[in-house]
């Protein structure tokens, strides 16, 4: 079971999160409605057992994810994959499906969780494995994402998360390696 504090942007996310993972601790942000009460009981809960930060893979919920972050850099982070949290248009947390919920939150991500000895990923190298600049790249970087539990993002952002969360370039290709063999990747 988790015994961080999950954070979320609304009732209805916490409410899906819940039914997917059970009894867990959660609050939820009311989008940007995010008090100081708020960010003082999230950064008193990150000392006691620890936050996870689970927004949506939208501009406003990176927006409220890189609010907390600055707050509580030692917060932990779960991505969800555009295309799992789409439906009818709309994009969020609380249109993902209970499976997708649990697959991502066991890959949560936090600051040197992964980090280990190696070489850090570099443009280069995503422009060579097809992630940046070239036909289905997007669509790559999203396969690649959902598989390393980092979600689907921008190719400045992307890197920026292989690096934050020390993914090495031995484990970056032998991950790109094990998307394309499972045939997610484009």
């Amino acid at each position: 079971m988790i015994r961080e504090l999950i954070v979320v942007e609304g009732k209805n996310d916490a409410h899906l999160v819940r039914r997917a993972l059970g009894e867990v601790d959660i609050i939820w942000t009311e989008g940007f409605g995010l008090t100081d009460e708020k960010f003082s009981y999230i950064a008193e809960m990150a000392k006691h057992q620890g936050v996870i930060i689970f927004t949506d893979p939208d501009t406003v919920g990176e927006q409220i994810r890189q609010r907390i972050h600055r707050r509580i850099p030692e917060a932990k982070h779960v991505f969800l994959a555009k295309k799992a949290a789409l439906k009818k248009g709309d994009i969020g947390v609380e249109n993902a499906t209970l499976e997708e919920i649990r697959r991502v939150f066991a890959h949560i991500q936090g600051d040197g969780v992964e980090l280990g000895a190696g070489e850090a990923v570099t443009l280069q190298d995503l422009t060579a494995a097809g992630l940046s600049g070239q036909v289905q790249a997007a669509e790559k970087r999203a396969a690649l994402g959902r598989y390393l539990g980092i979600g689907d993002a921008n190719t400045k952002q992307f890197l920026h998360r292989l690096t934050r969360f020390g993914i090495s370039r031995e484990k970056f290709w032998q991950a790109l390696k094990e998307v394309a063999a499972l045939g997610e990747c484009p």
